[in-house]
Order: structure tokens, then C-alpha cells, then sequence
């Protein structure tokens, strides 16, 4: 799933707010003068879904500004400017870099995904704001169930990083936000459930939502019409994907006489 950000120089500005915020960041990284550019955003990842459109269009806007001047920075730098601008690298790393990421401060170690494993998305046709999620956090949780929780991402982790992916079954119970978010997204445990009831490894909110993401090695389609049925809704849209392993990269760069 992609968004293909194009940016050209131009006689007056033609970009959102989210653009020349981003172009900021890199006028000032690389000591050079500002110039008004327009922007296009053209794909098909949704914005308020968990999906990540914002850093699409953030790394997009980097990577184009870089092109245009030849490249001015690495790719290290630009996540760092990224990172910076999304608040967590949580999101900027696994865009730029592609595959599993695990991503901690300015470091990150990057694991390729297998084909077979399927991503199987439920995209209800509502938003869930970013903040308004954020808003419904606690500010404690209980001791055991935050013990759970880290020991499943870590078992999480071990299972993407050695292509033992049978072992993700059982891994997806969380205790520090989804029963919190799950008042915006209320059929998400039982979508989650009709999935694995047909083979999925299991499943869990996609970012703050609404999107909700399964992971299976069989039955794709199957997976995806469990979760369309167990929802209740009819306006939402299926989407089976695998892992791009590439990350962010510029498909044509025409530079500036």
C-alpha cells in the first residue's frame, strides 16, 4: 500500500501545511535558503486509519527535497528528520527502511519479511483521530498486564526477526492500549476472533485505528471475509498485502538546472 508524493520547484508555494512543515526540517539540516515548491500526493493509504499517511508524506517530501539538491543527505539523516517530525520513529522507520524494524532513539535494526506471510486489513470507512486516542490512555496500568504485554512484543519480535512465524499464535494480547481504543473501534475483538477461527495467527489495531490487521500464512481471502462478516458493517474495504522489504525510494528524480 503506497502514496507516490511528487515535488517539483515552483514560482509560489503549492504545498499543505504537513509539506513546507517537512521542507522546513530540511532547508534548516542542510543550511541552504528555502525555495517554494509544489507538492502532489497521489496512492491509496487513508488518513486517520493507523495506517501511516503521514509519514508518507513526510519521507516522501524529504526524499524529494534531497533529490532535487543531488542528495545532500543520507538515509540515516533523513529518518533522523523523520523521526523528529513524526515525534517517535516508531512509524518513520518501517517506511523508510522497510520489513519488520525495530527501532529504539536513533537506532534501528531492520528484518526482511517472507512473502508468505499476509497482512490482512479491515479498513472501516470512519476515522480515528491520532490525538482523540491518545486522549483515552491511562496514565498507569497494572504491573502484570504491562509484564504480559512486553513479554508478547518480545515474542512478537523473535518470531517476525527468525521467520518463525507459527510462533506469533497467541502473541497479539495487549494491555497498554487496545481495550482503552476499542470504545472506537468496538467490533475489534470479535474481527479479531473470526480471523483466527479461520487460520489467521492473530490480530491487533492497526496504529490508534480504525484499520484492524491479521496476520496469516493460509487462506487470505478467507481471513478477509471472516473479518468483513464479523464487523457488521458494509462499507468497509479488505485489503491483503505482503511486507515491502525495500522501504522509501525515489522512482524518478529530474533535477533542477
Amino acid at each position: 500500500m503506497y502514496n507516490f508524493v511528487t515535488v517539483a520547484r515552483a514560482g509560489r508555494m503549492e504545498a499543505g501545511m504537513m509539506a513546507q512543515q517537512a521542507a522546513r526540517h530540511f532547508f534548516h539540516a542542510v543550511q541552504i535558503e528555502p525555495f517554494a515548491f509544489s507538492c502532489r500526493i497521489e496512492g491509496d493509504v487513508p488518513h486517520s486509519r493507523g495506517l501511516g499517511s503521514s509519514v508518507t508524506v513526510r519521507l516522501g517530501v524529504l526524499h524529494a527535497l534531497n533529490a532535487l539538491l543531488e542528495e545532500p543527505l543520507q538515509r540515516e539523516q533523513i529518518l533522523g528528520l523523520c523521526a523528529e517530525l513524526e515525534g517517535h520513529p516508531d512509524n518513520a522507520a518501517p517506511a523508510q527502511f522497510g520489513g519488520f524494524v525495530v527501532a529504539r532513539n536513533n537506532r534501528h535494526q531492520q528484518f526482511s519479511l517472507d512473502a508468505r506471510l499476509r497482512f490482512v486489513l479491515l479498513i472501516p470507512a470512519f476515522e480515528v483521530k491520532t490525538a482523540e486516542a491518545r486522549r483515552v490512555l491511562p496514565h498507569e496500568i497494572d504491573r502484570l498486564r504491562a509484564v504480559e504485554s512486553c513479554g508478547n512484543a518480545c515474542a512478537i519480535t523473535a518470531a517476525l526477526a527468525s521467520g518463525c512465524y507459527e510462533n506469533l499464535r497467541g502473541m497479539f494480547s495487549d494491555h497498554f492500549h487496545q481495550p482503552f481504543r476499542a470504545k472506537f473501534v468496538p467490533f475489534l475483538e470479535r474481527v479479531i476472533t473470526a480471523a483466527e477461527n479461520v487460520g489467521a495467527l492473530g490480530g491487533f489495531l492497526s496504529g490508534s485505528g480504525s484499520t484492524i490487521a491479521c496476520l496469516t500464512l493460509q487462506r487470505p481471502d478467507e481471513v478477509a471475509a471472516a473479518m468483513q462478516e464479523a464487523s457488521g458493517l458494509h462499507d468497509t474495504e479488505t485489503r491483503i498485502l505482503s511486507a515491502d522489504n525495500a522501504g522509501t525510494r525515489t522512482v524518478i528524480s529530474i533535477l533542477a538546472p
